[in-house]
């Protein structure tokens, strides 16, 4: 059946004046649908909010968007207990060339789309990790959010398509560890969790926020900073953040391996109690 949805209606074309295609002027949000439910929205609504007061289109309403949604996921047949959808805002059309005036009026698509869980095995032993050659770049105006422009990250991804990794993490100009081409990375050290910054590069994860609000309400070291390249071998855990997949430990990035720890299956356990399904072990 079809997966993309204007008004509740299937789609198959856009015109070829989008300024999302011509120029990649727009936004989007993946979001995970569990038992019905979209999971994380507030969250995903307050990203989606900063883009567009960022790129100068129109907000639309929160109730319009979550309507979409869930028509599309009834529109194409997928199961609600546990299915994936995508929000993807454009300027829409105009003239040739790149201004534009702000408050533009976007173009609102909403695709739904079949999805399975990571097998258990993942969540219980670890995945494996590869360092990825494209770089971010750093200082970039739309570090945190999710324009349509994912070329390094497209970059990232196909350099670890022919390995047997699970996901690439990139890194900046100065060999810190940014995040994975689709999600944000933990590094746990002496008990101390830590993320990297996303205000010069990267993606503000939902699953990345949802799981700092926890850990810093139960108390435990959460920081926000970097871990360069050279610090990786000092690390004792490492896990990542996915708003579909919600957080899994990783056991191996080139010859560096780690156990899945205890303070990795800590915040696995407080997860799966905020929510999180993917994460009860």
């Amino acid at each position: 059946m079809n997966s993309w949805y204007v008004n509740g209606e299937a789609v198959e074309h856009l015109a070829v004046d989008d300024r999302g295609l011509q120029y990649g002027d727009g936004l989007f949000e993946t979001i995970a649908i569990r038992n019905g439910e979209a999971r994380l929205w507030s969250k995903h609504m307050e990203r989606l909010n900063k883009g567009c007061e960022l790129l100068g289109i129109v907000m639309p309403t929160e109730s319009d968007l979550h309507a979409g949604v869930m028509q599309a996921v009834t529109a194409s047949g997928v199961l609600p207990a546990y299915a994936v959808t995508k929000i993807i805002l454009t300027a829409g059309t105009s003239l040739r060339g790149y201004g534009r005036q702000r408050d533009q009026l976007p173009f609102v698509l909403f695709g739904a789309f079949a999805a399975t869980p990571p097998p258990a095995v993942s969540y219980q032993n670890g995945i494996e990790v590869a360092l990825c050659e494209t770089r971010l770049a750093s200082n970039s105006a739309f570090a945190g959010i999710k324009t349509l422009n994912r070329l390094e990250q497209v970059l990232a991804r196909s350099e670890i398509m022919a390995t047997d990794a699970y996901e690439g993490l990139t890194m900046d100009a100065d060999d810190n560890i940014i995040c994975g081409t689709m999600s944000n990375v933990f590094f746990v050290q002496n008990k101390t969790i830590s993320t990297a910054p996303v205000d010069r590069s990267g993606v503000s994860g939902v699953m990345r926020r949802h799981a700092i609000d926890v850990l810093r309400k139960q108390e435990l070291d959460t920081r926000l900073q970097y871990t360069d390249l050279p610090s990786l071998g000092d690390v004792e855990e490492v896990f990542l953040s996915n708003s579909q997949f919600g957080v899994m430990p990783v056991n191996r990035c080139g010859e560096r391996t780690w156990s899945v720890g205890p303070v990795t299956r800590k915040v696995m356990s407080l997860l799966a109690e905020a929510g999180i399904d993917e994460c009860r072990l």
